[in-house]
């Protein structure tokens, strides 16, 4: 099963692809994050992505990475694969970008190279798909989350809405579901792992279903009209 339709197919060799380590983010497919690059290895690390495929491959730190971080700390053995979207360059050599996941990868090994960034041989992450029926039965429960409530007087709520009237696949939903509102990044990191498609899904909307009464109040202050 591929990890995202379209640009998914035009990624085909994954042998050699710049890894940008963090403690606390997790990219799915389809999501974009906007990065802010300061680093010297990490502008290193964007110039040379830029030259070449416009990889980047994030990864999640694992605990204790503190003591290691400038050298090579424990990451996860998931990643999201990203491919940079747009990009800044600012006077000083910092970066801003947008970059969008592409697809999951197993974490083969890391190369040796003389560049002060890491770099690692991956491989997608083979994928349980799931059955039609059973995932339109998800599909329903996202719709009625999205269709009552204080979510949908909010723009993202009203997003989501829309994203599910479309043909988008409801595990790319749920990817982005997880991306936008879990904040827990063990367990999206957890589910970034998770290789059977049904589970994931049915995971992502338990997990978005007990964290929705702390979305609501938020929601509900949205949608109050401005007083200014």
């Amino acid at each position: 099963m591929s990890c995202m339709s379209d640009a998914a197919h035009s990624i085909e060799d994954l042998s050699a692809v710049p890894l940008f380590p963090l403690p606390n983010v997790v990219l799915f497919p389809r999501a974009v994050l906007p990065l802010h690059i300061f680093e010297e290895r990490y502008k290193q690390m964007m110039a040379d992505a830029l030259r070449r495929r416009r990889l980047i491959a994030m990864a999640l730190l694992k605990p204790g990475w503190e003591k290691d971080y400038y050298q090579r700390p424990a990451i996860d053995p998931i990643v999201c694969v990203g491919s940079i979207l747009t990009h800044e360059r600012l006077p000083d050599g910092k970066y801003n970008l947008l970059l969008q996941g592409v697809c999951r990868a197993r974490l083969g090994r890391e190369l040796q190279h003389e560049t002060p960034y890491r770099l690692a041989e991956l491989t997608r992450l083979e994928e349980r798909p799931a059955p039609t029926a059973e995932l339109a039965q998800e599909r329903r429960r996202l719709i009625s989350i999205f269709e009552h409530g204080t979510l949908l007087a909010t723009v993202i709520g009203r997003q989501f809405r829309e994203l599910l009237s479309t043909p988008l696949p409801t595990a790319d939903i749920a990817d982005l579901v997880a991306f936008k509102f879990l904040e827990d990044v063990r367990l999206q990191q957890s589910l970034l792992s998770e290789c059977d498609v049904l589970s994931r899904v049915r995971r992502i909307i338990e997990a978005f279903e007990t964290n929705r009464p702390a979305l609501e109040p938020v929601a509900a202050v949205a949608a109050k009209p401005s007083m200014n």
